[in-house]
């Protein structure tokens, strides 16, 4: 890797997890290839399947800050 891109992702991994996230996702979108189309339809199947089966009391929820609250303390736990 680049030292350019070292310290890109030196200062990616600072950012907050919602951050590295939209950065991931951005980067991924950035490739063009034939299977993205249908990848990105099962996906939203799968949140639809989600969604629906959290509605029907089938699926327990986490709430988002207890998440991020616990990646935080593992990053901090790894430095």
């Amino acid at each position: 890797m680049s030292r350019q891109s070292e310290q890109v992702l030196a200062e990616a991994l600072d950012l907050s997890p919602i951050e590295r996230a939209e950065i991931v996702e951005k980067l991924l979108s950035s490739f063009e290839f034939f299977e993205r189309k249908a990848i990105d339809e099962l996906w939203a199947q799968e949140a639809e399947s989600r969604i629906d089966a959290y509605e029907r009391g089938e699926l327990a929820a986490i709430p988002a800050k207890e998440v991020f609250e616990k990646i935080v303390t593992r990053k901090k736990f790894r430095k």
